[in-house]
C-alpha cells in the first residue's frame, strides 16, 4: 500500500504542500517520534541541520520529535535494529547492514535525486594540492584515511574498486596505513589540515569542484567555512553508486508512515532551504525507491565480510 502511495506522490509532481498541512495532527499509535541521523559532521552541526526537519516533522505528526545523532554509522544502525529509530538517511551499505541482520525492520520509502535527475554519487579520493598528489600512482608509502567501515563511499565502495584498480589496500602493502577518521567531515579536515596524505568521501559529481560539487560531504563542509576547495584536488573518482535510501520502521502505524513519505517526498518544493540542509546542497527532490535498488550493494557487503 504504501510504495503506491509513494508512487502516487511522485507521479503527481510532489505537489504535497496542501496534502502534508491536511494530515496534521496527532498521529494514533506513536508517543514519539526519533530521527537518526548518520556521522559525517559533529554532533552539535547534524542536530542543528536537522532541525527544521526535526520542527516540521514534530507540527505534522503532533507528537515530540527528536534527532538521534550517534558518534558513528553503527549507532543508527544499532538504533534502528532496537527498534529505537522511527526514519533515517541511510547510506546503501548502512541499509545494507540493517537488512542482513533484520530484513523485515524498516523499509526504503525514497531516494535523493540529483539536480540532473540522477540518483547516483561517487566515493571521491582528495588530497591537498601541495601534497604532490595527484593520483594513486603517486600514494604509494603514504597514509590514507576512510571514514567509517559501515560507510558505502567512505570505506565499502573504495575497499572494493581500489583493490581492483591494482592498489592494494593491506596496510604496509601499498599504502603505508589506512586509517580511520570516523566520519566524511573528520576525513575532510583531516587532508585539509594535514593529519592525512589524502582521503575518501562522498559527492554527487555535479557542478564545481571549487564550490564542493553540488551536493555531498564536500560541499557542506566547504559552506561551513572548514576548508577552501581550491587547495584540494581530486585523485581519484569511483563508479557511480545508488543512494542511500530514506527508511521508515516497518511497525509504524500506516498513517504516520504516508505523513512522513509525503513531508520528505515534498520537501524541496515545501522548503528548499531546509532540503538543502538536510541533503547537503543542491537537489532536485526525492522519488520512491525499493529494496530491489540495493541489491548490488548488499551483495558487495557480503563479499567483503
Amino acid at each position: 500500500m504504501l510504495k503506491t502511495i509513494v508512487a502516487a506522490m511522485a507521479a503527481a509532481g510532489m505537489a504535497l504542500s496542501a496534502q502534508v498541512a491536511l494530515a496534521g495532527g496527532h498521529s494514533k499509535g506513536i508517543q514519539e517520534f526519533r530521527i537518526g541521523i548518520l556521522g559525517g559532521e559533529n554532533q552539535s552541526d547534524r542536530l542543528r541541520s536537522n532541525e527544521c526537519l526535526r520542527a516540521k516533522t514534530e507540527e505534522l505528526l503532533g507528537v515530540p520529535t527528536k534527532i538521534f545523532a550517534p558518534a558513528d554509522y553503527n549507532g543508527v544502525i544499532e538504533g534502528l535494529l532496537g527498534g529505537n529509530l522511527d526514519m533515517a538517511w541511510l547510506g546503501a551499505s548502512a541499509y545494507a547492514k540493517v537488512y542482513m541482520t533484520n530484513p523485515n525492520i524498516v523499509e526504503p520509502v525514497l531516494v535523493k535525486v540529483n539536480t540532473d535527475g540522477s540518483i547516483g554519487y561517487y566515493a571521491v579520493g582528495f588530497a591537498r594540492t601541495d601534497s604532490g598528489v595527484k593520483s594513486l600512482t603517486d600514494m604509494k608509502g603514504k597514509d590514507f584515511a576512510f571514514g567509517d567501515p559501515n560507510s558505502t563511499s567512505g570505506f565499502l565502495i573504495p575497499s572494493v574498486e581500489i583493490p581492483a584498480a591494482g592498489f592494494d589496500m593491506t596496510p604496509g602493502t601499498y599504502f603505508s596505513e589506512i586509517k580511520f577518521a570516523g566520519g566524511h567531515e573528520q576525513t575532510i579536515v583531516g587532508v585539509f589540515n594535514g593529519d592525512f596524505t589524502a582521503g575518501v568521501t562522498w559527492a554527487d559529481g555535479l557542478g564545481a569542484w571549487e564550490d564542493g560539487y553540488n551536493s555531498g560531504a564536500l560541499r557542506k563542509a566547504a559552506d561551513a567555512g572548514l576548508i577552501d576547495m581550491t587547495e584540494l584536488v581530486e585523485i581519484w573518482k569511483s563508479k557511480v553508486i545508488p543512494e542511500g535510501p530514506i527508511v521508515l520502521r516497518t511497525e509504524l502505524p500506516v498513517d504516520v508512515k504516508i505523513k512522513m513519505t509525503g513531508l520528505m517526498a515534498g520537501l524541496a518544493s515545501l522548503d528548499p532551504e531546509c532540503a538543502y540542509s538536510f541533503m547537503a546542497g543542491e537537489v532536485k527532490g526525492m522519488q520512491p525507491v525499493t529494496h530491489e535498488t540495493y541489491e548490488v550493494i548488499i551483495e558487495a557487503r557480503k563479499k567483503s565480510m
